[in-house]
């Protein structure tokens, strides 16, 4: 027994694997090494799920392979329902940053009706910032992001699914519910998902290190003067 895939890669060269591992019984498996490099095409699979979220958080590219492509579901509803669920919490996170800087100006106690509104402002800036990121970044992905051999390999949806999950850095706010933390951890926080996204789309597109950083660059930037222009 295996697991068989079209979605299935090795995590060292990206190489296309029709199976990942044997299952000759519970508890004896044998890991596929890959055609292409012929290493192990995807150790993750013995390892805990502790050591993938922080070879994640290293920003391995084997790790985020082994995520995106072997960890979860190949099922097309399956990804959509995760993708909606997912970009859902994505916004809220994003709400929920843009109120941090807001309370963190206003020091003096707010009305009732004041945080409605702070709030009824928080969603359409959220909305416009993110429309404009992934509009940008879905042009750019278009012209600039190309593998080696100059072909568009993923799908729009495959692209964008990367995009949401790579901003799992965003969850580190809801810790500041708990604790107080400066305003400037927000900043720190920003970064990290700008770097993992530039980690996930080198992953998804094949493409250059630099058009990688560039295209995230250019779609975060566009979503800081789409949200800036909104607030005047």
């Amino acid at each position: 027994m295996g697991r068989e895939t079209n979605g299935n890669r090795c995590v060292q060269c990206g190489f296309r694997m029709n199976q990942l591992f044997v299952l000759y019984s519970p508890g004896n498996m044998h890991l596929m090494k890959c055609d292409n490099c012929k290493s192990v095409a995807d150790e993750y699979i013995e390892f805990e799920v502790m050591i993938v979220l922080i070879d994640l958080i290293l920003h391995k590219r084997q790790a985020y392979r082994h995520l995106l492509y072997n960890l979860l579901d190949r099922n097309r509803l399956s990804r959509q329902d995760l993708m909606w669920k997912f970009g859902l919490g994505f916004l809220l996170l994003d709400a929920y940053r843009y109120m941090l800087l807001i309370l963190s100006e206003k020091k003096s106690s707010m009305s009732f009706s004041s945080t409605i509104g702070i709030c009824q402002k928080a969603l359409m800036n959220v909305s416009l910032g993110n429309v404009m990121f992934l509009c940008v970044l879905h042009i750019l992905s278009r012209v600039f992001l190309r593998s080696s051999t100059g072909v568009h390999c993923y799908g729009y949806t495959e692209f964008f699914f990367a995009i949401i999950i790579s901003s799992y850095f965003k969850i580190f706010l809801v810790c500041m519910m708990i604790w107080e933390f400066p305003s400037t951890v927000i900043f720190i926080i920003d970064l990290f998902v700008l770097s993992s996204n530039v980690v996930a789309i080198k992953v998804i597109t094949e493409s250059t290190v630099s058009r990688c950083i560039g295209a995230c660059l250019c779609a975060h930037g566009s979503k800081f003067l789409a949200t800036k222009l909104f607030e005047k």
